[in-house]
C-alpha cells in the first residue's frame, strides 16, 4: 500500500466548511455551514440525520456508508435528481466538490454517479485523492457477530484508504470469479476456457491478501501504541488476525509461490467447485478475527456494551493510521448513533479521543444530553424533517 502523495505539508485537519443537499433522501435544499471542529447532529428518528452522514460519505469514493443505489437517493417527491455539493479543506487545499445524478428516461437503469472537482469533471475514484474517511453505523455493531463478508469489507474498506486501487484488483477478482462460476455451472469442462480466468483470479488474489496482511500489520502497531499510551483505557485493546489460505501462505512463501499455488488449487477444484455451485477457494473466503485483548476473549463472545468497545477502538485506531501515514492529516469520522451502547464514561471517553486525534467527526443521535460533554467543543445541528436549525447550547 502507498500513501497518496502530498505536494506539500499537509494541514492540521481535514475537514468540511459547507455542505448542500438537494433532493437528497429527505431533504430538498438543505445547507450546513459549520467550523473545523466536531458536528453533532440531533433529532428524533427518520428526522434525516443519517441521510445527512451518507450525504457527506459521498465526498469520498463508492456508494456511501449506506451502499445504496445511487436511484434511491432522490428525494420521493422528486424528478429522480439529486446532488450534493461541498466546500472541503484538503491538503491539496480547499476544494469544491459535486456530485449526484440527473433524471433522465434511462435514470433507473444508471448505476454511476456524476463527480466534479472544481467544476471539472472527474470521478468517484479521484475522491480518494482529496477525502479520507472512516465511519461508524448502527450496523457495524454486529460486526464481531455478523458474517465474513462484513469483516472482509471493514477490512477492505481500511485499505482503501492508502490504495484507491485496490477497489478496482478487487472487482477484477470479482468478475473473473464470476465467469468462472458461470463457466462451472454451464457445464463447461475445456481447461482453455478456465485457464485465463484463473490466472487473473490468482494474480489479484494473491495480491488482494498481500494488502491485507499489510494493513493487518500496520493496524496491529497502532494498536500496540494506543495501548501502551493507555492500558487502561475504556477502549480496550483487541488482538486482531487473518484467518485465510493466501494470507496465510504469503507468511511463509513468496508472493510468485503463493500467486502459483492458488492457480493450482483453482484448477484441481474445478469438479468440487461445480459441485457446491460456487468457487470455495479464495481472498473472498478469508475472515478476519478480533478478540478482545485483556479478557484474552473472542469478540463475539463479549457482552454488547464490550463489543462496542472494541469496535470503537478499532475504528480510532484505524483514523489515527491514516493520519500517521497521512502526513498528520486525521480522517472525517462519520458516527452515525455513535452513544449507543455507550455508558456516560465511555461516550466522554469518546469525545476526548475525538478530540485528541483533531479529526472532524460528524456525529448523530436523538438524546442531546448523551453529548453533553462536547458543549462548548462542537458545532450542535438540530434536524426536524429534512430541515436543519442551530441548536442553541450553553457550557
Amino acid at each position: 500500500m502507498t500513501a497518496h502523495p502530498r505536494p506539500h505539508a499537509a494541514p492540521a485537519q481535514l475537514w468540511l466548511e459547507r455542505l448542500v443537499l438537494t433532493n437528497f433522501r429527505n431533504h430538498a435544499a438543505t445547507t450546513i455551514n459549520v467550523g473545523q471542529q466536531p458536528v453533532v447532529l440531533v433529532g428524533a428518528n427518520g428526522s434525516g440525520k443519517t441521510n445527512i452522514l451518507e450525504a457527506v460519505s459521498l465526498l469520498s469514493p463508492g456508494q456511501g456508508l449506506r451502499r445504496a443505489p445511487f436511484i434511491d437517493l432522490a428525494r420521493a417527491a422528486s424528478d429522480g435528481s439529486w446532488a450534493l455539493s461541498a466546500k472541503v479543506h484538503t491538503a491539496h487545499g480547499v476544494i469544491d466538490v459535486g456530485t449526484g445524478q440527473t433524471a433522465t428516461p434511462e435514470t433507473t437503469e444508471r448505476t454511476g454517479r456524476i463527480v466534479r472537482l472544481n467544476g471539472e469533471a472527474s470521478t468517484s475514484g479521484a475522491l480518494a485523492d482529496y477525502v479520507e474517511m472512516v465511519w461508524v453505523t448502527p450496523a457495524s455493531d454486529g460486526l464481531f457477530t455478523g458474517p465474513a463478508s462484513d469483516r472482509r469489507r471493514f477490512l477492505d474498506r481500511l485499505i482503501l484508504c492508502f490504495d484507491p486501487a485496490h477497489a478496482k484488483l478487487s472487482s477484477r477478482f470479482e468478475r473473473a470469479m464470476q465467469q468462472r462460476n458461470k463457466l462451472l455451472a454451464d457445464g463447461v469442462r475445456e481447461a482453455s476456457r478456465f485457464h485465463g480466468l484463473e490466472v487473473v483470479m490468482a494474480e489479484t488474489g494473491t495480491a488482494i491478501a498481500a494488502a491485507r496482511n499489510e494493513a493487518i500489520t500496520a493496524l496491529k502497531i497502532v494498536i500496540e501504541e494506543r495501548r501502551a499510551r493507555d492500558p487502561n483505557s475504556l477502549f480496550p485493546w483487541s488482538q486482531i488476525a487473518l484467518q485465510g489460505a493466501l494470507e496465510n501462505d504469503l507468511e511463509h512463501r513468496t508472493a510468485i509461490e503463493t500467486e502459483d499455488g492458488y492457480l493450482h488449487t483453482l484448477e484441481r477444484a474445478r469438479e468440487r467447485d461445480r459441485a457446491a455451485g460456487r468457487t470455495l477457494d479464495g481472498p473472498h473466503r478469508s475472515d478476519l478475527i478480533v478478540g478482545h485483548g485483556p479478557k484474552t476473549m473472542p469478540a463475539k463472545l463479549c457482552s454488547t456494551g464490550e463489543q462496542k468497545a472494541l469496535l470503537m477502538g478499532l475504528v480510532l485506531a484505524h483514523a489515527e493510521m491514516i493520519a500517521a501515514r497521512q502526513d498528520g492529516l486525521s480522517p472525517i469520522l462519520l458516527l452515525d448513533e455513535v452513544t449507543a451502547h455507550l455508558d456516560e464514561a465511555r461516550r466522554a471517553a469518546l469525545f476526548a479521543e475525538i478530540l485528541r486525534i483533531g479529526s472532524q467527526a460528524w456525529m448523530s443521535g436523538t438524546d442531546l444530553q448523551a453529548f453533553a460533554a462536547l458543549i462548548g467543543h462542537a458545532t450542535f445541528l438540530r434536524v426536524d424533517d429534512g430541515v436543519v436549525h442551530p441548536f442553541p447550547t450553553k457550557n
